[in-house]
């Protein structure tokens, strides 16, 4: 059966992510798509990270009434309307005009936690206002004097959560950077004449406004070096690889609230930062984009959830498309499932109403997916409902 992915401007025809996608690519220049959808080296993480969920199959009951179903679960002390957030994506004005804000009001509106980039392009005072759930998220930088600015900052804003990416110490190796720029943030002749193909993108973004700037860099940069270039070589140039254990317990000593680690793979790891206090994890590779040929978060997650506990927060990203993906996660541990580029194609497509339909997509199809189970209720969501597979990860634990 042949499929067509909808590219159409009625974003209520759209129905699953891979139509936004489509759409998204009608309308971004070839270097944003790039950006969005690129990974490192190889890209084998990249392919995994969508590969292993596809590789999990349902074990559904039957005979079971669902009439009434409730995709509704505590997220910390809160109750949230869904068991997922939307992840910390850096540079989304980049995608849409002011993103970080569009993101953060379908957040708010969908009832759902919005974590906001360190490198977005937005104020975090200003994502704060929206009245979203609102997380940071932060690098650790060499200057951590500049860096107590701004997790005061967040804590005056009502921030709930600080997340810190630990993966970065070095750059990941993304080919399509070089590929696609003469000089850093001057693009080649290929991508400039690609550029003059897409002039809605031109009009929402480049000729009123300019290219975006990041607006949280304020006490490492003045603002009037806060352009995209200025930072693409001053995050080169500031990101720490001398970060340790003991830069996180720096932080948790230093912020009151909850604290989380982004970047966790290993259940030595998990455990190291359950016994320091911090307050949860995400295991996470970085979307693919920083060590290639690493396993895909949701391989690892059994064992780091035997290995931790139940009551530990551990939260799941990296290659969520489906509703159904989130179900899956919960099945085998998660409390948590994060939307990184599932999002940003809605946003890419259309802005808010964009971001909006995303989240509706995967709202419908998590429902669905739970009923078509024999559930109501997504606490009833446990191993019994997945199918041993052949993957030894999971062998070892289902």
């Amino acid at each position: 059966m042949l499929r067509y992915p909808y590219t159409g401007r009625d974003l209520a025809k759209a129905q699953n992510i891979e139509d936004l996608a489509a759409r998204a690519a009608k309308r971004l220049p070839n270097f944003c798509m790039e950006y969005l959808e690129g990974g490192a080296d190889d890209e084998l993480t990249l392919r995994r990270n969508r590969e292993a969920f596809q590789a999990i199959e349902f074990r559904p009951r039957t005979l079971v009434d669902i009439t009434r179903r409730s995709l509704r679960t505590k997220i910390f002390e809160h109750s949230s309307s869904l068991p997922l957030a939307i992840a910390p994506t850096g540079f989304n004005g980049l995608l849409s005009h002011q993103g970080d804000l569009k993101l953060a009001l379908a957040a708010r509106d969908a009832d759902i936690p919005f974590i906001q980039s360190m490198v977005s392009t937005l104020p975090l005072e200003l994502i704060a206002e929206t009245g979203v759930r609102h997380w940071m998220h932060l690098y650790l930088f060499k200057n951590r004097d500049n860096l107590k600015g701004i997790i005061e900052r967040a804590r005056k804003a009502g921030c709930e959560a600080l997340v810190i990416t630990t993966d970065t110490s070095i750059i990941g190796n993304r080919e399509w950077d070089k590929r696609n720029y003469r000089a850093p943030m001057k693009l080649n002749a290929r991508n400039l004449a690609h550029l003059a193909t897409r002039p809605g993108w031109i009009w929402d973004i480049l000729i009123p406004h300019g290219m975006p700037k990041f607006c949280n860099l304020g006490d490492f940069l003045p603002p009037e070096k806060a352009s995209a270039k200025n930072a693409a070589t001053f995050l080169t140039q500031e990101i720490d690889p001398s970060l340790n254990w003991q830069d996180i317990q720096w932080l948790r000593d230093l912020w009151p609230g909850k604290l989380l680690i982004k970047g966790i793979l290993a259940s030595e790891d998990a455990l190291l930062a359950k016994e320091l206090g911090v307050d949860g994890i995400f295991l996470s590779n970085h979307g693919g984009r920083q060590l290639d040929s690493v396993p895909s978060p949701i391989d690892v997650l059994p064992e780091i959830r035997q290995a931790v506990g139940e009551d530990f927060f551990v939260a799941v990203d990296g290659g969520l498309r489906r509703g159904s993906d989130v179900i899956k996660a919960l099945c085998l541990g998660a409390d948590l499932v994060t939307s990184g580029r599932a999002t940003l194609y809605g946003l890419a497509a259309g802005g808010r109403k964009g971001a909006k339909r995303a989240l509706e997509i995967l709202t419908s199809e998590m429902d669905r997916t739970l009923g078509l189970l024999g559930c109501t209720q997504l606490e009833q969501l446990n191993k019994s409902y997945l199918m041993p597979t052949t993957r030894v990860q999971y062998q070892k634990t289902l």
